[in-house]
Parts: C-alpha cells; sequence; structure tokens
C-alpha cells in the first residue's frame, strides 16, 4: 500500500504532530469527501505500508523527527515556485527560506527522494512566461545537486479556482508560445543537471526532453524500497495522470497555505475554521469521531512482489 499525505493539503506544514502520533498508534481515519458519514480506517504499519509520498510546500515542520520514519520508506514532492506573497501569502520567501530547507532535506535523505514541482505554472500580467523562466533558473541554481527531477504543470481551472483565476487575469499561452516555453524550461533544468517530467498535461512536449510524468511513480517506488510493486493506475485521479494507486489521507479544507490557485479549498475562510477543529491527538484530521459515522476497516496491503537484481 502506498500513502498520499496529502494531494488534499500540506501535512508536512500543518499537521506534522497529528501525522507523527498517527504513524505512533498504527491507524488513520479518512472521511469520504463524497459521504461524510463513511469513514475508512487504514492501518498505517509497516508490514503493509510500502511507501509514503509527502506532498508539502514547507517540510520543515516534519523534519525534526525524521528518525521516527526509519521503519518505513518514504519520499516528498516538494512544490517550489516563483511567486510572491500575492499568490502565496504563507509560504516562506523562497529564496531565504525555502531554497535552504529544501537543500537541507535533500541532504538528510538524499536527493532522489526530493522531487522539485515547479506548478502550477499560470500566466497573468506579472507572471509573464519571462518571469517564470528567470524564477525557474535562480531557483534550479539553487538546487543543483539537490534533486534529480523536476515536475511542471500549467494550470487546470475547477470549480474551486475558477472564480480567483478569472479575478487575477488569468491566460494561457498558445500553442507555439507553449513550445518555446518548455523548451527553455527544458534547457535551463538540463544545464543544472535536473531533468523535467510533465504532470497531468495533455499536451505533449516530449520533444523537448519533457516526458509525461507520474508523480506516484513506480519506478521511482521501486528504485527507492530496492523492491518490484504491483499496482495499477490510480483510477481517482484524472485520466491524464498516470500515478499508480494510493490511499490519501488528507482532509480537503484544510491546508493554511492560502494559494491562490489552489483547487482543494473552497475557500480561505473555510480552511481556517476547520483547522479551528484541529486536534493532534484524533484520529482524524481537523474533526472528530461522531455516532452517526459509520467506520470500516480498510483492506491493506503490501505491493510489493521480488527483490530487484544487479542491472535492473
Amino acid at each position: 500500500m502506498i500513502i498520499s499525505a496529502s494531494r488534499r493539503t500540506d501535512i508536512p506544514n500543518y499537521y506534522s504532530e497529528w501525522f507523527y502520533n498517527r504513524i505512533k498508534e498504527g491507524s488513520v481515519y479518512v472521511r469520504n469527501p463524497m459521504n461524510m458519514h463513511q469513514v475508512s480506517e487504514i492501518r498505517l504499519s509497516p508490514a503493509v505500508v510500502d511507501f509514503i509520498v509527502f506532498w508539502t510546500k514547507n517540510p520543515e515542520p516534519i523534519l525534526s523527527r525524521l528518525d521516527e520514519l526509519a521503519p518505513y520508506h518514504y519520499g516528498f514532492q516538494f512544490t517550489l515556485t516563483g511567486y510572491g506573497k500575492d499568490m502565496e501569502p504563507n509560504v516562506p520567501h523562497k529564496r531565504e527560506k525555502m531554497i535552504p530547507v529544501f537543500q537541507k532535506l535533500s541532504a538528510r535523505i538524499g536527493k532522489q527522494r526530493v522531487i522539485w514541482r515547479y506548478d502550477p505554472i499560470l500566466f497573468t500580467n506579472k507572471y509573464t512566461p519571462e518571469y517564470h523562466l528567470r524564477a525557474f533558473r535562480a531557483i534550479a541554481e539553487g538546487l543543483r545537486g539537490f534533486t534529480d527531477k523536476c515536475v511542471i504543470s500549467f494550470v487546470d481551472l475547477y470549480a474551486k479556482n475558477r472564480k480567483s483565476m478569472e479575478a487575477m487575469g488569468c491566460h494561457i499561452l498558445n500553442g507555439a508560445e507553449l513550445q518555446e516555453f518548455a523548451k527553455e524550461i527544458s534547457q535551463i533544468a538540463q544545464y543544472n543537471g535536473i531533468k523535467v517530467g510533465s504532470c497531468a498535461e495533455k499536451t505533449d512536449l516530449e520533444e523537448w526532453g519533457i516526458e509525461h510524468n507520474c508523480c506516484i511513480d513506480k519506478q521511482w517506488i521501486e528504485s527507492i524500497i530496492g523492491c518490484r510493486i504491483k499496482a495499477g493506475k490510480d483510477r481517482n485521479q484524472r485520466p491524464e495522470c498516470g500515478c499508480i494507486e494510493s490511499v490519501e489521507i488528507g482532509t480537503y479544507d484544510t491546508c493554511r497555505n492560502g494559494c491562490k490557485y489552489c483547487y482543494a479549498n473552497r475557500s480561505r475562510e473555510r480552511a481556517a475554521g476547520n483547522f479551528g477543529k484541529y486536534d493532534p491527538l484524533s484520529p482524524i484530521l481537523c474533526g472528530r469521531i461522531t455516532d452517526e459515522d459509520r467506520i470500516s476497516v480498510r483492506k491493506a496491503r503490501s505491493l510489493k512482489e521480488e527483490q530487484l537484481s544487479i542491472g535492473d
């Protein structure tokens, strides 16, 4: 079983104490976002958890206790963009704070286990292609030697973020402009020893060495755990997404980063209200189990098949 922690919120940044308590207790409860009284109990034993994928814009709060994760294999999807406080109001300064945190994490656990995400990329009168290329180059230079891979994506419009996107004057590039932008991104990354992949993109950018990427990637996980796994495509993701199946343990409307492009929060006010319910000792994130809830234990099994041999 692969644990996603989390596409729905920033667990390393805001809920690391809760996460470590869940690891210690050996289980976590997760509500079905389509049926709030349907709750799954997910066992977190190292015997069935093959890998944990952390998604974060700031993993610093989780770093001091990484030793507690020694029984587990894990890796980070670390989002580091060029946006300012107008777009990512609660993310610390990138050059002064976040690049050093990225370097510290990479030095601690190895660059193979820290993937840089420069996404989503959106274009406005302020955040032009030229702006993004300058920001991407500055970050790539700072991360040289600290990661092997960067994932990019272009902003998608959802019901939850459409209004804010339109208010910012977000626009898309035409085909030729997008191809030229991708070409320059790839060249900058390559110069700094970083390979670029795209996330759930319909546009083909492989001419510039940008392959369709799987964020929860079978080969990435196998190379870290040293074992083959048997896992199919995650049917809960978009058709363009190539990620393998995982179990999500986060909760929507709980992220405090406040990003204007966010699809996981309906509003900053709602996220703040849910954060007020946060209890590090609760088995469920930002809430409590009630008498109305129906709890079922989710079947969990290891996906491991066989050890990798020399040459694999």
